[in-house]
């Protein structure tokens, strides 16, 4: 669970961040998990959009992923949401967040 700090640090890194993930009308099938489920492990930190076609709005798409990879939602705004976890291997943002509290 993020503390508020951190999550405004991780909005503070993303607000530069181009979207990287797109869920459109295919919806959220196991083949997006795993992709942003790599992501995040390389990354720690994503932005993705929402196609207005998508069954799902941002919020829902957020959460459904999140949950589906043991990821925290950072922030959702419009159709554009942001997906923060620590990696096991390239701890880079990970590192800052621990001596933020």
């Amino acid at each position: 669970m993020l503390t508020g700090r951190q999550r405004s640090y991780l909005r503070s890194l993303a607000n530069t961040m181009e979207p990287i993930f797109q869920v459109g009308k295919g919806g959220i099938s196991d083949n997006l998990v795993r992709q942003f489920d790599d992501a995040l492990e390389a990354r720690e930190l994503i932005k993705a959009t929402v196609l207005r076609n998508s069954e799902f709005d941002a919020r829902e798409a957020a959460d459904e992923i999140a949950e589906r990879t043991g990821a925290d939602v950072v922030q959702v705004i419009g159709n554009r949401f942001v997906l923060y976890r620590e990696s096991k291997k390239n701890r880079d943002i990970s590192a800052a967040l621990s001596m933020i509290r």
